[in-house]
């Protein structure tokens, strides 16, 4: 391997092979130094489960969404809510992405030969004012072979590449530090690790077995955020979602580890707004766990009655799927860690997806005939394992036992019969009446307005206790870990910036790391699709630039 490159890209994640084919295409010789092995090419992103934030597509306009930029961006400030001097860069990172999102995104994807599922899903539907948190239409595009299918061409690129001697790839090789000299960045130097054959996204030895020193021109850090690692999580916690979970459960592979931010910083790199966070409360535990703490994000119809430990419905605009860090700030002044879906096999037959490339084999797997399996009676076989296998997973014939079960997983003894069958009958009468005071009532029979969730996203709205629904199905949530969105500050070249505001010569950044663009482009909340997308974004934005300088 040669010690001096045009270009040295740190991680192999999807922002990481953006950067580095692009810089590629350009003519660059390109150093990709990842500490995992070739088995974790992709990153975090291989597990995603693929969604994409595109305005105005086919796709959308198929079936009869009426989108916009303008309305977009109305949707991305109103749940950003930029309000720090800092966060320039991130409002200017966030209209250029609003504007490859509306523009070429799709384009350039599909001449790759990414595509998508035909119905658009609706995330983040915020449920406030028009110009509050939301998305106003569906904009969730989930790519056709989920995660993979999104990393796949820029494998094939990169792969390409390495055959012609452009790229060299790095990997078992943890960045220690950037090397520094007369205050411009000039390579990065670590250790070499042990070869490790563990499976993608298992714990790898971090033995060292030697060292290495590399120089190139530009040094692109592509590392990811802090979501494996929970102390650097609860260190960043703001006050203004309560005090962090005692108990959480990770939603990213441990080598997702938040090292580089430190070692960027030590470099003369400005980290800012480290306390916006995104981390989704509606996790499980895994039963079939690949890293530690592994937990899995239902990804939710609207019509489960959500519950606190004790019982207590959401409130208003609280439901499932609506606002994800609107629910985290109000389930952690609970004084529990912990909250509950109360549904019955009719809905989780519905409604219930599993986020990640693995808990969706059909589309992963790019099946025509297993995505129409899921039209059939009965839910998805992922879920079934998770509802027989899960330790989350109550399953009942009636709400006696519906309620003993719930006890006994959690040991509390917090919820009576009394008041379950309270809360419950009292949804199940709103919603066999032509009318109703119910705003979920209204938010369900709402979405059903929508084809694609009549077709394949929110079940019929009926009694919970019918029987011919049946069985009763309790769950409960953890606070999953997820994604950072502060970091390093980059103006619109990807260039980090110093405490003074100067680009440091010579490092750029791009993905979860630099906050998805200049530092936190999502501002306090996303809008969904937009971590992939802004990898994208950002990683390409970085190769071109370092490429050019």
């Amino acid at each position: 391997m040669s010690d001096a490159s045009d270009v040295i890209i740190v991680g192999a994640g999807l922002a990481g092979l953006v950067a580095a084919t692009e810089a590629a295409d350009a003519g660059r010789a390109v150093t990709v130094v990842e500490q995992e092995g070739p088995q974790s090419l992709g990153g975090q992103a291989y597990w995603s489960f693929g969604g994409l934030f595109l305005v105005d597509s086919p796709e959308q306009r198929r079936m009869g969404i009426s989108d916009s930029a303008e309305l977009a961006w109305q949707d991305w400030t109103g749940s950003a809510g930029f309000d720090r001097p800092e966060d320039h860069w991130p409002r200017q990172w966030a209209r250029a992405y609003l504007d490859f999102a509306a523009g070429e995104k799709r384009a350039w994807l599909h001449a790759m030969g990414v595509r998508f599922f035909p119905v658009v899903g609706w995330a983040e539907r915020g449920g406030y004012t028009a110009q509050g948190h939301g998305n106003s239409v569906p904009r969730f595009h989930i790519t056709w072979g989920t995660g993979p299918g999104i990393c796949e061409p820029f494998v094939a690129r990169l792969l390409d590449h390495a055959a012609a001697g452009r790229i060299t790839m790095a990997f078992r090789h943890r960045v220690d530090g950037l090397t520094v000299h007369d205050g411009a960045v000039t390579g990065v130097h670590g250790a070499r690790l042990a070869r490790s054959t563990t499976p993608r996204g298992a714990p790898s030895t971090r033995e060292v077995v030697g060292d290495f020193e590399l120089s190139a021109g530009a040094v692109i850090v592509t590392s990811g955020g802090i979501g494996g690692n929970q102390d650097l999580v609860r260190a960043a916690w703001p006050d203004r979602l309560g005090t962090p979970p005692e108990h959480m459960i990770t939603g990213v592979p441990a080598h997702v580890d938040g090292r580089m931010l430190a070692l960027t910083e030590a470099a003369g790199g400005r980290v800012i707004n480290r306390d916006r966070m995104w981390h989704y409360v509606e996790g499980i535990t895994n039963w079939d766990p690949i890293w530690p703490d592994h937990g899995i994000r239902i990804l939710p119809g609207p019509s489960s009655l959500w519950l606190d430990a004790t019982g207590s419905r959401l409130p208003v605009p609280l439901f499932p799927g609506f606002d994800t860090l609107g629910t985290l700030a109000h389930l952690r002044t609970t004084g529990h860690d912990y909250s509950w879906f109360v549904l019955n096999q009719a809905i989780i037959e519905k409604e219930f997806a599993l986020s990640g490339s693995e808990q969706n084999p059909d589309l992963t797997g790019r099946s025509i005939t297993g995505v129409l399996g899921r039209l059939k009676k009965g839910a998805t076989a992922p879920v079934e394992a998770f509802k027989r296998d899960g330790v989350d997973f109550v399953v009942a014939d009636d709400l006696t036992e519906l309620v003993a079960g719930m006890n006994r997983v959690t040991g509390d003894d917090l919820i009576t019969e009394a008041g379950l069958r309270s809360v419950v009958e009292a949804r199940d009468r709103e919603v066999v009446n032509t009318f109703t005071k119910d705003l979920q009532i209204t938010a369900m029979r709402g979405a059903r307005a929508y084809l694609g969730d009549k077709l394949i996203r929110v079940a019929t709205p009926a009694p919970i206790l019918d029987p011919a629904n049946g069985p009763l199905i309790a769950v409960r949530l953890h606070v999953v870990t997820r994604k950072t969105l502060g970091g390093l500050e980059t103006d619109l070249s990807a260039r980090v910036l110093s405490d003074a505001g100067a680009p440091v010569p010579g490092l750029f950044a791009a993905g979860e790391v630099a906050g998805f663009g200049g530092g936190g482009m999502h501002g306090y909340r996303s809008l969904e699709g937009t971590f992939l997308g802004g990898c994208l974004f950002s990683g390409r934005q970085a190769g071109r630039a370092a490429a050019g300088r």
